[in-house]
């Protein structure tokens, strides 16, 4: 029985992880769950579940949860600083990592410190310091399994290969909803037509990054740090069927490729019981009703948040914090139609030339440095 702490159980990957934890109650146990701020459905979580902690992220919300589970011998917490403690408990085997952005950052540091495995699905925690994280997983000798599909994919061509050495890697996009768009058509899209993703269902931040191609580029910088790669090793494909999820080429040539319906529960499960496959009762691939497998070069001029990323990446530091920074504060202004899709990327690209590149930052260097993009963006914004 593997006991797992859920951090964003009310998000996307959360309610999915759930599932899995639903159809193998003999093999998951689920000690903690966490939200932000969906309290209504972490409510119904936990009196199906039966955590032994719950924890709010809103304070404001936190009476109206215990109140809720007051016949339950369920502990309550609320506050960031709340969902970064319940990962120490001493009962919690693994913590899958599903709250979205910036967030995730402190809660990952304070599992990694307590020993426990790390289902990864926050991309952002490698993006803003993975050089922080790689250091603290390789001090505190904790694993870092993949759940983001490409990143899944990866880890799993590699099962069996870790002493080949890799020539590169490609990752696969879906190139989104605007993939066939002119770039004099983006001008004027809505965050409803933004929000429509041709394969995948996912909660509405990602999604958008998806729409600008900045889910993939942060999926680059995460690659580099998962795989301890060099950016020219890491290539990106379009590839709109979204049936391959990425690829390993190496060194003799071969490429190996990890393929399967567009499901985030498989590779949810596969890291929760890795390094064992369990039987899924998931919906299989039947290649006859996808005759045709695509790929295209991405248009990172269309969809510039692809360059900015590499370019992140090549400079490194506390860089991609400021890109994850910048771009948490230009989707939400995004989605409350305070911008168009397009000034998303003008607005990174200036805060990424206005903060200063520091080499080798420390924690509260990154605290800092995320505290000042936002500022700046935000401040660019009201221009």
């Amino acid at each position: 029985m593997r006991r797992l702490a859920i951090l964003g159980s009310t998000g996307s990957i959360g309610t999915q992880a759930l599932d899995v934890v639903r159809e193998n109650t003999d093999l998951f146990e689920v000690y903690a769950l966490t939200a932000g701020n969906n309290v209504d459905l972490l409510i119904r979580q936990a009196r199906e579940f039966n955590p032994d902690a719950v924890v709010i992220g809103n304070k404001e919300k936190y009476t109206l949860l215990k109140e809720a589970l007051a016949d339950l011998p369920i502990k309550v917490y609320a506050g960031e600083n709340a969902i970064a403690q319940i990962v120490e408990a001493e009962p919690i085997d693994m913590v899958l990592t599903a709250m979205v952005g910036y967030a995730g950052l402190q809660p990952t540091i304070h599992a990694i410190r307590a020993g426990k495995a790390i289902a990864l699905a926050n991309k952002e925690t490698l993006v803003v310091a993975g050089e922080l994280i790689n250091r603290s997983a390789h001090e505190y000798k904790v694993p870092v399994l993949p759940v983001d599909s490409e990143h899944s994919a990866i880890f799993q061509c590699l099962a069996g290969e870790w002493d080949n050495r890799i020539e590169k890697i490609i990752l696969t996009a879906s190139g989104g909803p605007f993939r066939t768009r002119k770039i004099t058509e983006l001008a004027n899209v809505t965050k409803h037509e933004a929000l429509k993703h041709p394969n995948w269902e996912m909660g509405a931040k990602i999604t958008i990054d998806s729409a600008t191609m900045m889910n993939k580029g942060f999926e680059v910088i995460e690659a580099k740090w998962l795989f301890d790669l060099q950016p020219k090793q890491i290539d990106v494909v379009v590839h709109p069927q979204s049936i391959i999820h990425s690829m390993v080429q190496f060194e003799d040539g071969s490429i190996k490729a990890q393929m399967g319906l567009p499901d985030m529960k498989l590779p949810i499960q596969y890291a929760f019981s890795y390094p064992k496959r369990i039987k899924s009762n998931f919906p299989r691939l039947d290649f006859t009703q996808y005759p045709n497998l695509t790929f295209e070069p991405p248009d990172t001029h269309k969809f510039p948040q692809l360059r900015f990323a590499y370019e992140a990446m090549r400079l490194c530091g506390n860089m991609p914090c400021v890109l994850n920074a910048a771009n948490e504060v230009v989707v939400d202004a995004f989605l409350r139609e305070k911008i168009k899709f397009l000034q998303m990327a003008e607005i990174i690209e200036k805060t990424m030339q206005k903060i200063s590149h520091i080499r080798k930052p420390g924690y509260e260097e990154y605290v800092a440095t995320d505290r000042e993009a936002r500022k700046i963006a935000s401040a660019l914004i009201h221009e």
